[in-house]
C-alpha cells in the first residue's frame, strides 16, 4: 500500500536517520521505537507527505487514504464531539447530508421533479445501506465510549475540550473512518488505563497499514507485529512481538560485538606485523599490502546497549513520619455547594509506600491528589498529614511552560536555583543532558527530552514523597527503564498516576482505584484492576465533570460475586486458549516470518529496478536495458512467490488458530 527507501534527513548540523526504509501491507501492525531526539515524529510526518526527506523516496498507491495522528493537534474546534468524530468519515457524513436533503424534497409530491429525485433517493439510500451508514452513528457512540466519553458528552462542543480530550476525538475519527495507513505518534499518551486497554483491542484487530510510537511495553506487545528500531544512523526491522524483538536485538549486539572483538584481534595483528617488518626491506610488499588492507577495514559497528547516559538519581532525604497522608471517611470536592466528587474515601499512605493511582480520567484522580498534596481541603471527613514530609511534584504542563529561548542549563537554573556543593552541569549530565546537549536551547529539543528536563528540575533536591503525574509521556524507552529502576530503589514515598501498567507493575506495591465515585486503596497489584471492570457503563454518582466514563461498579451481593468469579474464571480460560494457539503455531509463524522477510527483499529488489527502468541512462544500452526489463519481470514473479507463501502460511497459522 506505501513503501518508502533510503529515508534521509538532516537539519544541519545534526543527521537524524538514513537509510530507512518501511513497507506497509494489509494487518501489518508496526512499532516504531528509539531514543528521543532520533527523529521518530520526522519519519511519521514524512510518512504523511507533512515533510519531506532530503534523501530516499516515498511511494504511494493510488487513492491510498492516510491518516496521522501527531502528538498535540488544535485544528479540532467546530461542532460537537459526534459531528467531529462522524467527520472522520466524509463520504458517509456527505451521503447522510444529501439524503437529508432529499427527504425534505420529497416531502413535495407534487413537484416536477419528484420522480428523478425518487430514483436519486433509491439508488443513494441502497448505497447507504450497503456500506452500513445506518449504524455508522452508533458505531461513533461505541468508539466514544471506548475513548473515554459519557453519552452526553457527544453533544458536548469541542471547542469546551482540553487538548488532551481533543485528542481523543482526533482519534476516534480515525477509528471510526478506518484509513488504510494510520500513523500515530504516541496514541496513549492522553488516555486512562481503561481506556489503553480498550484501544489496544481495537488496533490488535485493525485490518489497515499501522505505524505507531509508544513507550508503553504492554501496548506495543500486544498490538504490533513488527518492529522498527531507529538508532541515529538507520534502522532494523524485526518481524514478530515485542518480546521477540528485545530477545533479537541482545543477540543481535552480541553477535556485533563478536565480530568487533574479532576485527580488533585482527588490526592488531596486522598492526604488529606492520611495526616489526616496516624497515625491513626483504618485507616491503607485504608490509605495504598490510597498510592499504588496513586503510579500506571499514569497523564494525556496535549498537549501544544504553542508549541514553540518564540517571534518575536521588538524593538521600530526611526521614518523615511513619503515616505519611491520611483520609478517613473523606468527603472530596470543590465548594459545598457542588456535587462532591469523591465520597466515603479511607486510605493512609505509609512512609516508603509506592503507590499507583489508576481509574478513567474524569473520575476524580485530580480531586485525590491534590487533597493528597495539600493544595485542597476535604469537604467532609478528616485529613491527616505526616511530620516532616518534603515533596515535589511533576505535572505534564511543566515540560509545557519552559522558556523556549533558555538553554537547558539556563531553564535548569532558573528553576531550582544554586545548588551549593553540587556542579549543575553535573547535575543535568545525570538527566542526559552532557556536554553541549546543556548549551542546547529548549525550543530545539524534542517532547521526550522536555519531559526528561522537567523531571530533572522535580528531582533536583531531595525529598520523601514524590508524586508523580503521567512521567512516561513522551519518554523513550531507554528512559522509561532508568526511571523504572530509580523509582523501585527511591527510599521515599512514590505517588504515582500512570496509564503505563508496566510501569505500574514494576514499581508499585498497592494500588489506589479512583471510580464510581469513591477511591479504594488495594495492596498489591491485581492485574483485573489494571483493566475496565465490565463492557457496560454508566455514569458515577457525582454527576457530570466532563468528559467522564465510568464502568459499572460490582455490587455486593453474592449474584455479583458469582459474576466476577465465572468472568475471571472466563478470562483465563481465555488466556490459556491464546497460549495454546500461540504454542500450536509457533513453528508457522517462524516460517511465515522467514516468508515475509523474503518477499520484503524482493519487493525492495523490485522498487530498484523499477526506478531503473525510470532513468534515461538506462537505455543508453540497448543490451542493458533489455536486461533490466528481464529481470524485473523476474523480480516481480518471485515478490509474488513469496507473497503467496505468505497468504499460504497465514491461512494455515488461521485454522490451527481457531481449531484449539
Amino acid at each position: 500500500m506505501l513503501w518508502a527507501s533510503s529515508l534521509g534527513k538532516s537539519y544541519p548540523p545534526r543527521r537524524l536517520f538514513a537509510d530507512v526504509d518501511v513497507q506497509f501491507a494489509a494487518g501489518r501492525r508496526i512499532a516504531l521505537v528509539g531514543a528521543n531526539g532520533i527523529g521518530k515524529t520526522t519519519l511519521l510526518e514524512i510518512l504523511a507527505g507533512i515533510n519531506e526527506p532530503d534523501e530516499g523516496e516515498v511511494h504511494r498507491q493510488s487513492g491510498l487514504t492516510i491518516g496521522y495522528l501527531p502528538q498535540e493537534l488544535d485544528d479540532i474546534t467546530e461542532g460537537t464531539v459526534l459531528d467531529a468524530t462522524l467527520a472522520g468519515a466524509g463520504d458517509i457524513t456527505a451521503m447522510t447530508t444529501e439524503l437529508r436533503s432529499l427527504e425534505a424534497r420529497l416531502a413535495d409530491v407534487d413537484a416536477a421533479d419528484h420522480d428523478v429525485v425518487l430514483t436519486r433517493y433509491g439508488e443513494l439510500e441502497a448505497r447507504f445501506r450497503q456500506i452500513g451508514g445506518y449504524g455508522f452513528e452508533a458505531e461513533a457512540h461505541r468508539v466514544l465510549a471506548g475513548l473515554g466519553f459519557a453519552p452526553d458528552d457527544a453533544q458536548r462542543p469541542v471547542a469546551q475540550l482540553s487538548g488532551g480530550w481533543r485528542m481523543r476525538v482526533a482519534l476516534a475519527q480515525f477509528l471510526l473512518a478506518k484509513p488504510d495507513v494510520l500513523l500515530a505518534d504516541e496514541p496513549t499518551n492522553h488516555l486512562d488505563v481503561d481506556s489503553v486497554a480498550w484501544l489496544e483491542d481495537q488496533l490488535a484487530a485493525w485490518e489497515g497499514g499501522l505505524l505507531f510510537v509508544s513507550h508503553d511495553r504492554d501496548f506495543i506487545d500486544a498490538v504490533a507485529n513488527r518492529v522498527i528500531e531507529m538508532d541515529g544512523t538507520s534502522a532494523y526491522t524485526h518481524v514478530g512481538g515485542f518480546a521477540e524483538f528485545v530477545a533479537a536485538r541482545e543477540e543481535r549486539i552480541a553477535a556485533a560485538e563478536a565480530a568487533a572483538a574479532l576485527q580488533a584481534r585482527r588490526r592488531a595483528h596486522t598492526e604488529r606485523f606492520i611495526e616489526r617488518f616496516r624497515y625491513k626491506a626483504t618485507k616491503a610488499r607485504q608490509v605495504q599490502s598490510r597498510i592499504k588492507a588496513l586503510e579500506k577495514l571499514a569497523p564494525v559497528e556496535v549498537p549501544s546497549r544504553k542508549e541514553l547516559a540518564a540517571r534518575f538519581g536521588f538524593g538521600t532525604p530526611r526521614r518523615s513520619s511513619r503515616v505519611v497522608t491520611e483520609l478517613i471517611d473523606a468527603t472530596l470536592g470543590y465548594t459545598d455547594g457542588d456535587e462532591p466528587v469523591l465520597r466515603g474515601v479511607n486510605l493512609v499512605i505509609e512512609r516508603g509506600s509506592k503507590v499507583g493511582v489508576v481509574g478513567p480520567n474524569g473520575a476524580g484522580k485530580t480531586t485525590l491528589l491534590r487533597v493528597l498534596q495539600g493544595n485542597l481541603g476535604v469537604l467532609g471527613g478528616e485529613l491527616h498529614r505526616g511530620r516532616n514530609v518534603d515533596m515535589a511534584t511533576f505535572e505534564q504542563h511543566l515540560a509545557e511552560v519552559m522558556d523556549p529561548r533558555r538553554s537547558v542549563m539556563e531553564e535548569f537554573t532558573a528553576s531550582v536555583g544554586d545548588q551549593p556543593g553540587r556542579n549543575v552541569r553535573t547535575m543535568l549530565g545525570g538527566f542526559g543532558f552532557a556536554g553541549d546537549a546543556a548549551d542546547r536551547k529548549v525550543a530545539d529539543l524534542s517532547g521526550g527530552e522536555r519531559t526528561r528536563l522537567a523531571l530533572g528540575i522535580t528531582m533536583a533536591n531531595p525529598v520523601n514523597l514524590l508524586v508523580l503525574d503521567e512521567p512516561t509521556n513522551h519518554l523513550d524507552l531507554p528512559s522509561c527503564d532508568l526511571l523504572e529502576d530509580a523509582l523501585s530503589v527511591y527510599p521515599g514515598t512514590v505517588l504515582l498516576v500512570t496509564h503505563d501498567r508496566h510501569l505500574i507493575r514494576s514499581v508499585a506495591d498497592s494500588l489506589i482505584v479512583v471510580r464510581d465515585g469513591t477511591a479504594t486503596l488495594h495492596p498489591g497489584v491485581d492485574e483485573d484492576l489494571l483493566r475496565p471492570p465490565g463492557l457496560s457503563t454508566r455514569r458515577t454518582a457525582g454527576g457530570s465533570t466532563g468528559g467522564r466514563i465510568t464502568e459499572g461498579s460490582p455490587d455486593s451481593t453474592p449474584e455479583a460475586s458469582t459474576s466476577r468469579a465465572a468472568a475471571a474464571e472466563r478470562r483465563r480460560e481465555g488466556a490459556s486458549k491464546r497460549q495454546a494457539a500461540h504454542d500450536a503455531t509457533a513453528g508457522l509463524r517462524r516460517e511465515l516470518a522467514a516468508a515475509e522477510r523474503a518477499w520484503e527483499a524482493a519487493e525492495h529488489r523490485v522498487a530498484e529496478l523499477q526506478a531503473l527502468l525510470g532513468e534515461p541512462a538506462t537505455y543508453d544500452d540497448p543490451e542493458r536495458a533489455r536486461q533490466v526489463a528481464e529481470d524485473y519481470g523476474a523480480a516481480k514473479s518471485e515478490a509474488m512467490r513469496h507473497m503467496s507463501e505468505c497468504e499460504s502460511l497465514q491461512r494455515r497459522i488461521d485454522r490451527t488458530a481457531t481449531s484449539i
